[in-house]
């Protein structure tokens, strides 16, 4: 009987299920240390800059409740002598109360030129974006092209037509300027490229609706989110509005909230009172309404993700 022998060969490759978990356990361990410093770096840069951004926020609420001595002789950043309902009802009652209608006055030209505003730039938008006619390219071109302008350069020649129309001190100076941004016009556009779909308008016209019965119980509902992101910066473009005021409207009594605290500003010290300390608190108190503003605002956001959609 002939036995063969195998000749030798390399050892058989033992069974390594043990040796690709630590692999695997090494490569896992690196991935984690990677992930946890990305993290850590990630935490540590939104910590800072939320304390660069908060910080001014703070100072502000901190010297609204000192008196005219606490303000400049103690801690910046930390209460003193608690006096902030006195600052408040000085600033509403300094002047006769001029601050109050600063208040009123921007409130009223900011609203009356973001509606506007917001009315015509939605319909700027939703022709442009869903309506094909000659030379739409090059008017689109004209608003882009119109972000290269600066609005300074605009001062003189506006100066000149708002005196022959006669606008100058009044409240149209203010309001009908407002009326037209080619940034919102461009957003819109945007918007309603992406929030209504052409076979909806079709839909609707092969059942008889008009355009203009289109446009507002289709097209605006549809940009609803739109409108009220556009709605939003223009009121707060026109809320901090300082250089229209300030070429436009000589008496005081028209004057925008922010042209008056920085007259109050420039003053700085009377006979009785520390205006800068009145700055101050007017600061805070101008920032109330823009906060409503933005909580009063967020249901349209959360809203407008149903409304653009198609079941």
């Amino acid at each position: 009987m002939t036995t063969t022998t195998r000749p030798p060969g390399p050892a058989a490759a033992p069974d390594t299920p043990d040796a690709s978990p630590s692999v695997r356990r090494r490569t896992t361990g690196g991935v984690v240390r990677h992930t946890t410093r990305t993290k850590a770096l990630v935490l540590i840069g939104l910590a800072l800059f939320t304390l660069y951004s908060l910080a001014p926020v703070w100072w502000l609420l901190v010297a609204a409740t000192k008196g005219q001595r606490d303000l400049y002789t103690t801690n910046g950043l930390w209460f003193s002598d608690f006096r902030l309902w006195e600052n408040v009802r000085t600033l509403f009652t300094y002047q006769d109360g001029i601050f109050l209608k600063w208040m009123g006055n921007t409130l009223f030209y900011g609203f009356a030129g973001t509606i506007g505003m917001t009315v015509i730039c939605v319909a700027c938008g939703y022709g442009l974006a869903l309506y094909e006619f000659r030379g739409r390219s090059i008017l689109m071109g004209c608003v882009i092209g119109s972000f290269l302008i600066p609005g300074a350069l605009l001062t003189i020649p506006s100066f000149l037509l708002y005196t022959d129309l006669r606008m100058i001190d009044t409240p149209w100076a203010i309001i009908v300027p407002g009326f037209f941004n080619a940034f919102s016009v461009y957003l819109a556009k945007v918007y309603a490229e992406g929030a209504i779909p052409p076979e909806l308008l079709e839909a609707a016209r092969l059942d008889g609706a008009g355009e203009y019965r289109i446009f507002f119980r289709i097209g605006a509902r549809l940009m609803s989110t739109g409108a009220a992101t556009i709605f939003l910066l223009g009121f707060v473009g026109a809320w901090n509005n300082f250089f229209g005021p300030l070429v436009f409207l000589r008496s005081s009594e028209k004057w925008t909230v922010m042209l008056g605290l920085y007259s109050w500003l420039k003053v700085k010290v009377d006979s009785s009172v520390d205006l800068t300390g009145l700055v101050v608190v007017g600061s805070i108190v101008s920032l109330i309404p823009m906060v409503i503003l933005m909580i009063s605002m967020q249901r349209y956001w959360r809203s407008g993700v149903t409304l653009g959609s198609l079941k």
